[in-house]
């Protein structure tokens, strides 16, 4: 996104890269001195408030944008840049770098990745793997376009619930693919594949947490080649043994280690080989466990403090991120530790000194992020949550799987700012990118803000 207008674009572009020798003060003399300091003012404005979303929770991986002045009311024909009719459905978080905009989707019995224009214009399209069927106890919880893509501004990944891994290059090309039940051993889950490979510098890691397999994966961003596997080790048992979360990564300056979560335990790993650092246990108590707490939910990491969700009402962690070995109930590397009240399926938020809890049936949980303390539990409209939240301008936006969207201003005490409705089915997590919000719906891709992007 450029705010200025096109005659200062083209002003700009005059100054820096000048055509046949005739740089803008010449082009246009008159101007020149005082226009040139505004349009940068416009410029640095742009480049502050402009941001790429490049995978599932964001630039940092935590459901937090940097952006400015993002809308906070729409409607289905208000305030609504454009509506993409999609294919065929997907629970995917669009990917956003520039002016493209990639989601994965159905189309009959394959996956398919989609790259659009910011103008809402459909770029290309390409196979990325065989579909798979509905999943969920209802059969409408997701597909084989569960897992969001992620891009680094040159190549753009994808992966199937077949386990379809693609590499494409902006113009759709591909670069690489391979299959990861071809290479690990075929999936064993009850509900379907739908973790999110991380995108991490020059690597792509996969948490393949099945009944047939747990392991923590590295490959080579290059050329889909493995740099290292680690077999996780867990004493789960039963559903338990399936996890549905993805991976993320804790960073602090130059520090910075991988977080897996599934089969009873969240569990820190070195970005050398996959060795472990730490685990949290008590998670699933062994004194009255239970068989079916598969996770969903995946961890959040801010440099001072890791939130751990669980299942089903179970316990949440704060973790202190220096932690090493087994971190239970009295661990002096545990921040606090509340017994119930984890979301199942979306994931934490950590904003100014607060966790945001969504619970899947729209209950909103506010904690001190240092003490655990509940600020306020609020119910918002009475729905599924299976999105997860992001904060955009001190402003919390909660999608319902029937396309109410709750917007919430961040802080200790609950205000709600609006609430809004798409006639579409949610699954997937919004992304924010250069004014806009992007909603993956199950019939429709919406850009939700001004036009002319």
């Amino acid at each position: 996104m450029n705010p200025a207008p096109r005659f200062l674009q083209y002003y700009l572009a005059a100054s820096i890269s000048p055509a046949k020798g005739y740089p803008a003060m010449k082009l246009f003399p008159a101007v020149h001195r005082s226009l040139f300091p505004t349009f940068l003012i416009l410029v640095a404005v742009g480049a502050a408030t402009a941001e790429n979303w490049p995978q599932w929770r964001g630039p940092d991986n935590d459901g937090l944008s940097g952006e400015t002045h993002l809308p906070t009311k729409w409607s289905a024909t208000e305030n609504v840049a454009w509506k993409l009719p999609l294919p065929g459905s997907g629970g995917s978080t669009p990917a956003v770098w520039g002016d493209r905009v990639f989601i994965t989707c159905q189309d009959g019995g394959d996956v398919v990745l989609l790259c659009v224009g910011t103008d809402g214009k459909e770029v290309w399209h390409q196979k990325v793997g065989a579909g798979a069927g509905k999943t969920g106890p209802g059969g409408d919880e997701g597909n084989g376009a569960s897992a969001s893509p992620s891009t680094d501004g040159k190549y753009v990944y994808a992966f199937t619930g077949a386990g379809d891994l693609a590499c494409f290059d902006f113009d759709g090309h591909e670069v690489w693919k391979c299959n990861a039940q071809e290479r690990y051993g075929k999936f064993k889950m009850q509900w379907g594949f739908h973790s999110t490979p991380l995108l991490d510098g020059d690597r792509l890691y996969l948490q393949l947490f099945h009944s047939g397999a747990h392991l923590l994966i590295a490959l080579d961003k290059t050329d889909g080649k493995e740099v290292w596997k680690a077999e996780r080790k867990s004493d789960g048992r039963a559903e338990n043994e399936q996890s549905y979360a993805s991976l993320v990564m804790w960073r602090k300056g130059k520090d910075a280690y991988l977080i897996a979560h599934g089969d009873d335990y969240a569990t820190a790993h070195r970005l050398s080989d996959g060795s472990e650092i730490w685990r949290v246990g008590g998670l699933n108590p062994k004194d009255h466990y239970r068989n079916d707490l598969r996770f969903v939910a995946s961890p959040v990491a801010s440099p001072d403090l890791i939130v751990v969700p669980s299942a089903k009402d179970h316990a949440v962690v704060g973790v202190k991120p220096d932690a090493t070995g087994l971190v239970e109930d009295g661990s002096p590397f545990q921040q606090w530790r509340l017994p119930k009240g984890t979301p199942d399926v979306p994931s934490p938020l950590i904003y100014d000194g607060l966790v945001y809890l969504c619970r899947e049936d729209g209950h909103l949980v506010c904690l001190d992020a240092k003490t655990g303390e509940e600020k306020y539990n609020q119910r918002l409209h009475p729905s599924r949550y299976r999105a997860s939240p992001v904060v955009a301008d001190g402003n919390i936006y909660l999608t319902a799987r029937d396309g109410v969207v709750t917007v919430v201003k961040a802080g200790a005490k609950f205000e709600q700012v609006a609430v809004n409705t798409l006639p579409d089915q949610f699954a997937a997590s919004p992304a924010v990118s250069s004014g806009r919000i992007y909603f993956h719906g199950f019939n429709a891709l919406y850009a939700i803000g001004p036009k002319g992007k």
